[in-house]
């Protein structure tokens, strides 16, 4: 993983949701998330894969919009504002994010984060070891 100049409490967030989310919605126990970087001209491209159930290409924009969930809200712990949160940090710090996955077979986060920070303050900005 690559030594970068992040505001660090914001990328831990995106972290942070995209690989609870992988847990938190694997159908098996013995479930796999594989977390990769690869430098891309201006930025970084983070890949997160798990091979969990997948979702449905209807719901892939879905998803990214402010507490929506794809179970009854009774069911799963869950608020649906994970990869909203995720969507805006992003799209705010310059990136993108996208969503790669079909039923049954797994799913993958990809996203982009740029090497320079849009604005950069002492107190916000930190080198980070993803």
């Amino acid at each position: 993983m690559p030594l970068i100049v992040a505001k660090r409490l914001l990328l831990t967030q995106v972290f942070s949701n995209l690989i609870s989310n992988a847990i938190k919605h694997h159908h098996r126990p013995d479930g796999q998330i594989i977390v990769s970087a690869t430098e891309k001209g201006d930025g970084y491209e983070f890949i997160i894969s798990d091979d969990g159930p997948g979702i449905a290409p209807e719901h892939h924009e879905k998803i990214f919009g402010i507490f929506q969930t794809l179970k009854a809200k009774d069911t799963k712990d869950s608020t649906g504002i994970g990869l909203s949160i995720v969507k805006k940090i992003l799209e705010t710090e310059g990136g993108a994010i996208v969503l790669e996955s079909e039923l049954g077979m797994g799913t993958t986060f990809r996203f982009t984060w740029p090497k320079q920070p849009q604005t950069l303050k002492d107190d916000t900005a930190n080198l980070v070891q993803i």
